[in-house]
């Protein structure tokens, strides 16, 4: 209760902001402020809010999708401790490229991992060795003029009041979802009834040349953080559950888990946390305290990165830690569009080398 005060008090300035952003929106439609479109294609996942629409598992199935060509994945590298253009390498951490690059680095084969947080220069550094860029999370980069935009819409938060920064968390007004190609909302519910469906399309009001379409969230097996130890979600069935995350929004995950166990006990950091040695110790005495035999450690992908470079493998490998793969699924109809839109999109605008 205390919090939703102090966001009201924070209206001022979310309304200041909103007028400076909506100023720069301006000055690049008019072309004041300049936005340089390159001769590759370039496709654009972004979303409005901060955090936890989706964009990574997006990103992912856009690489599988178009497995045929020569990707590069460009972006700002959220939480790194580092600055400037870095490609990733088999020396790279979270600390020096950010934990969503160092995901698709290990996870993707045969794709180019860069970081930087001017997309100009870092597409200039990309764009001869490659046939497309994948910009993660620059939607509001308007100095690149991308030439497909992907903007993510989690589906429980539409229909809901949001704010700007700070009272909120949008940083873009929604009124920009206009330049979108595609506004795709994420973690819809299995089945998506029609009704549901349409609830979404009259909310987001796409113009004649955008499509609304849905997906989901599918789950992978249990993977080990230290060891090639996997294991179904069906094999925790009743366990005790102890959840370490320090993601934007960890409410799909534990609605899965609760499928599986009633008993989650929960340890929720930041987005992009920074674990550290004392949060590991707290975490592991609470899971040592713990009498219940059948009991396990979870985490998201993106954690384990951190959790890994960070140096815990002293106190957790040992333990019975896993964490959660998820991809990003299309239903049926909207899939067919999707998949069509971006590989003709990529075909139509490959350069000749």
């Amino acid at each position: 209760m205390l919090l939703k005060y102090l966001r009201l008090l924070l209206l001022p300035f979310s309304l200041i902001y909103g007028i400076a952003i909506t100023l720069r929106k301006k000055l690049y439609d008019w072309g004041i402020m300049r936005a340089i479109k390159f001769d590759l294609p370039v496709i654009c996942v972004g979303n409005l809010a901060v955090g936890g629409s989706g964009k990574t598992p997006t990103t992912e199935y856009l690489v599988r999708l178009l497995v045929d060509y020569k990707i590069a994945i460009l972006s700002r590298g959220y939480g790194r401790k580092t600055k400037g253009f870095f490609l990733a390498d088999a020396s790279a951490t979270a600390e020096i490229i950010g934990d969503e690059p160092l995901q698709y680095y290990q996870k993707l084969e045969n794709v180019t991992v860069a970081v930087c947080e001017d997309r100009v220069a870092g597409i200039e550094k990309l764009k001869e060795n490659h046939d497309l860029i994948i910009l993660d999370d620059a939607y509001q980069h308007r100095a690149v003029r991308a030439g497909f935009n992907i903007l993510l819409f989690e589906f429980r938060k539409l229909g809901t009041l949001q704010f700007l920064l700070p009272a909120g968390n949008l940083r873009d007004v929604f009124a920009s979802r206009k330049r979108a190609d595609v506004l795709l909302v994420t973690k819809a519910p299995v089945p998506l009834l029609h009704v549901a469906q349409q609830a979404s399309i009259n909310e987001l009001q796409p113009n004649s040349t955008q499509k609304v379409l849905h997906s989901y969230l599918k789950y992978g097996k249990l993977e080990h953080l230290y060891n090639d130890d996997s294991r179904s979600l069906d094999d925790i069935k009743d366990f005790q559950i102890f959840l370490l995350t320090g993601i934007a929004n960890p409410a799909p995950l534990i609605e899965e888990l609760e499928k599986y166990s009633k008993t989650i006990k929960h340890e929720e950091f930041p987005d992009h946390y920074a674990f550290k040695t004392d949060d590991i110790k707290n975490f592991k005495a609470a899971f040592g305290s713990e009498e219940k035999k059948e009991k396990i450690i979870i985490t998201t992908e993106k954690d384990s990165k951190r959790l890994k470079a960070a140096g815990f493998e002293n106190l957790l490998i040992n333990l019975p830690v896993y964490f959660l793969p998820i991809e990003v699924e299309l239903f049926e109809e909207d899939k067919i569009t999707f998949d069509e839109l971006i590989l003709n999109y990529v075909k139509s605008n490959r350069r000749n080398r």
